[in-house]
């Protein structure tokens, strides 16, 4: 039996949230430990805000995700907040200094209605002023193309806290437009088959990004195309954006 819990433990064994070691958590840090209160969108297992509230955040901190099993993991924390919800049901009128949707969480609002709540939903829950910071994948790059079997990079092999051993990796079932619908594949060391998840992203480019942004009174403060803080560039696999409360 491969269950929810498994593999909400699992997910932790594959995402360490480390600030020391990942390009993307040290850009995330500073921003979480500099900010008086943080939403974090999508916040699945909550290992962000464990990290901030191990490492001396005084402030509010909540983490917001609609996966109940991965918030019963989350919860292990409990001088953190955790709501069950989507973005859209991010807490109106909250007056948080600092919204946050890290993990390419922002690529799974898949239609244009799910953007343009998300949106007006985390706007109305910052303070005047409150930023707003996640990322997207560049679509130029096209990723997903690098998502199958046969990439040995996107095998990754592991082993759990008990001893168990996982193979997991990913295959791509459709292209369309710019959404990915893709499944994942948890599996015995032999290859057997232990669970399949399947998913959808969606790719915005530039310019549909930033006029969502900006149609949701959204001012953009910086956008990069890397965790350096690089412009964003023909090469560019991300579009980094920290976008301001108008």
């Amino acid at each position: 039996m491969f269950s929810d819990a498994d593999a909400a433990a699992l997910y932790d064994l594959l995402n360490p949230w480390d600030p020391d070691r990942h390009p993307e958590d040290h850009f995330y840090y500073p921003l979480v430990m500099g900010a008086a209160s943080v939403l974090d969108i999508g916040c699945g297992t909550g290992a962000m805000l464990h990290l901030a509230r191990a490492r001396g955040h005084r402030g509010r901190l909540v983490g917001l995700d609609p996966d109940r099993v991965a918030l019963e993991r989350a919860r292990r924390r409990a001088d953190v907040e955790w709501v069950e919800g989507t973005a859209a049901d991010a807490p109106k009128d909250a007056n948080f200094d600092l919204a946050t949707m890290t993990g390419h969480a922002f690529q799974f609002l898949v239609t244009d209605n799910d953007v343009r709540a998300s949106l007006v939903a985390i706007r109305a829950a910052l303070r005047p002023g409150g930023r707003f910071a996640f990322e997207t994948r560049h679509p130029q790059v096209k990723a997903w193309q690098e998502w199958r079997r046969s990439n040995p990079d996107d095998v990754v092999e592991l082993v759990d806290a008990t001893g168990r051993a996982f193979r997991v990796w990913h295959d791509v079932d459709s292209v369309l437009d710019d959404v990915v619908t893709f499944h994942g594949t948890t599996a015995e060391p032999d290859g057997t088959v232990l669970r399949v998840d399947s998913a959808s992203l969606r790719f915005l480019d530039v310019a549909t990004l930033n006029t969502f942004l900006a149609d949701a009174a959204f001012t953009i403060e910086a956008q990069y195309g890397d965790w350096d803080g690089g412009p964003i560039t023909a090469d560019s696999r991300e579009i980094i954006t920290i976008a301001r409360r108008s």
